[in-house]
């Protein structure tokens, strides 16, 4: 089985909604992880802000965040640029992903060439 988790919660929202989306996603990464699956994560849209806070030791998911960081494969190049994101994704060290031109942006990731490499899309 192949899923691929996109998180675009705002962590700006400050809500226990966008906590628990987040919680819930990287939760179920963890999940297929832990039965054997092939598991990537990607932060997009507002959600490529959360790059910069699961770092912090103190952030309430940071130890499932440090679970599942072998499953994240990015996060979106466009949305960061959008989303004000780029210092907090650069502390993160995680990747930018930007395979998908999408007109007016430096890229995004390409959500047609998951589904067509057999991913099932997981969106929270």
């Amino acid at each position: 089985m192949k899923t691929a988790i996109v998180l675009l919660s705002d962590p700006k929202n400050g809500s226990e909604e966008s906590l628990g989306r987040l919680f819930n996603a990287l939760a179920a990464a963890y999940d297929f992880k832990q039965g054997g699956d092939d598991v990537q994560v990607y932060f997009q849209g507002a959600g490529t802000r959360w790059a910069g806070e699961l770092i912090k030791p103190e952030h309430p998911a940071h130890a499932l965040y440090n679970a599942v960081k072998d499953k994240v494969a990015g996060v979106s190049c466009g949305c960061t640029d959008v989303f004000g994101a780029a210092e907090g994704v650069t502390r993160s060290g995680l990747d930018l992903i930007k395979e998908n031109l999408v007109p007016g942006t430096s890229g995004l990731p390409s959500l047609q060439k998951l589904v067509r490499s057999g991913y099932n899309v997981l969106t929270f």
